[in-house]
């Protein structure tokens, strides 16, 4: 559903406004970028609202819409491949010609999209069949820009000031899109035509198109995403250059592969149990995230595409028996971000666990308190549970030495802060002005009352929690 924040007693609060079956969107996650496209493979072309290429909650692309002489393309079929690593979109071209007289008739033209994400960039590879017995000479043309909007504002948080919006950098096969926030960190989406186009600007590239009869053209798109550092200058070119989409796409398959290969398989003897363990596998590798401490599970996309302490416990707790690693990923995370002193403003104590983390524009600069957020009161007590679990499951005790301090803490903050009126129970408070209400697994405002309606006053001590 399209969403927008409202104010009904809480903040966060979401609402949805519409189902998303008016028009389907097929999205793709890697790592810290993930993607909604709508059913032509375009960006935010029948309606608007959330679709686009995001990296680290900023979309750097609100726009794309291919055009075929200025038409856009018959629909034909779009799906997303079981394993979530490739969009692939099926188009044909409409009737195509002047004052009324037809010089290619629809369908003569087949046109493949495919769109990968890999390392914080889009890949696209676009095919051109001809299908007909006569030469075709035609035009091709790509439309695009990029907002560089948070995350919170296109879930409705409205904002006074906003970063500052750089001249385009053109060139003959490139053009660089790019932002200042308030930050002081330059975001910026390189977008990189191969082959040349035979026109390029700011807001799109043309090809002209010739095909012989049976004859077909490739053309390739890479969107890259990049953050630099406050201070960093606009100018010049930042990182690695892009590779192609051929590579990104085997590098593609060969993670998935590696990553099927650590786990145990499960087999039955029903074909749609079957087909459901591999759909729940797929999802499970794109929402889970590469980090420097290891694999993280993120919560969901498109709101939720980040660390989130108790959805990264609970997944990687139901996954121990199958792939042991990824709650060593989350045990690891969550003790490098665990809360070493009070900032009431964060909800965060000496030892408590990571609620959310987040990396936008917004966050950064305080707008948001998401950066790095501890208003839960569950995620402490399942981080030990979790580690627990994970020393018996595996055996690794040399981590849980490595731990040790962290579990204490966290241990020491369920009898201490974490029992705010001294009576024994883990229970909770919020501190911060702009923190969530209600911070249990039902963490919206309205989610906990009396059996006569009242809402529960603070410190509240949910049952789940003690158990």
């Amino acid at each position: 559903m399209t969403q927008e924040r409202i104010l009904i007693g809480d903040q966060w609060y979401v609402a949805a406004t519409s189902a998303r079956t008016e028009e389907r969107e097929y999205v793709l996650k890697h790592d810290e970028s993930f993607a909604l496209f709508d059913r032509f493979g375009d960006v935010a072309a029948l309606r608007g609202g959330d679709e686009g290429l995001f990296h680290e909650d900023t979309r750097h692309l609100s726009h794309q819409l291919l055009r075929i002489e200025g038409a856009r393309p018959l629909y034909l079929g779009s799906r997303v491949k079981d394993d979530n690593s490739l969009l692939v979109v099926e188009l044909m071209n409409p009737d195509l010609g002047d004052a009324g007289q037809v010089r290619v008739p629809k369908s003569t033209l087949h046109i493949l999209r495919a769109k990968l994400l890999w390392r914080g960039a889009c890949h696209e590879h676009l095919r051109l069949t001809n299908h007909g017995g006569e030469p075709v000479q035609t035009q091709l043309s790509m439309s695009f820009d990029a907002d560089f909007a948070d995350l919170f504002e296109l879930r409705g948080m409205q904002r006074e000031r906003h970063g500052e919006k750089l001249a385009p950098q053109v060139g003959t096969d490139e053009v660089v899109l790019g932002y200042r926030g308030l930050d002081g960190a330059l975001r910026r989406t390189r977008l990189h035509f191969e082959p040349p186009p035979a026109r390029l600007d700011a807001t799109g590239a043309e090809y002209r198109v010739a095909l012989a009869p049976g004859e077909e053209v490739h053309l390739y798109l890479t969107m890259r995403c990049e953050r630099l550092a406050a201070g960093a200058v606009a100018e010049g070119a930042a990182g690695e250059p892009p590779i192609g989409y051929e590579t990104a796409l085997r590098e593609t398959m060969r993670s998935r592969a590696d990553a099927r290969s650590t786990q145990c398989e499960i087999e039955t003897s029903n074909p749609q149990v079957n087909r459901w363990l591999d759909r729940s596998w797929s999802d499970l590798v794109m929402l889970t995230t590469a980090l420097p401490t290891g694999p993280y599970p993120y919560a969901g996309v498109p709101w939720y595409s980040t660390t989130f302490g108790r959805d990264g416990i609970l997944t990687a707790r139901e996954m121990l028996w199958v792939d042991p690693a990824l709650a060593r990923g989350v045990l690891a995370f969550l003790a490098a971000t665990q809360a070493t002193r009070h900032e009431p403003q964060r909800d965060a104590e000496p030892g408590k666990i990571l609620h959310e983390a987040r990396r936008g524009e917004m966050a950064e600069t305080g707008e948001i308190p998401f950066g790095r957020y501890y208003g839960s009161v569950d995620s402490t007590p399942l981080f030990v549970a979790l580690a627990g679990a994970y020393l018996q499951r595996s055996g690794d005790l040399a981590f849980i030495r490595e731990l040790w301090p962290h579990l204490r803490a966290a241990l020491q903050w369920i009898e201490r802060d974490g029992d705010i009126d001294g009576d024994g129970f883990c229970e909770y408070a919020r501190r911060s002005s702009d923190g969530l209400l209600q911070q249990g697994w039902k963490d919206s405002h309205d989610s906990v009352f009396h059996a006569d309606g009242r809402m529960a006053e603070p410190p509240i001590a949910l049952v789940e929690v003690q158990a």
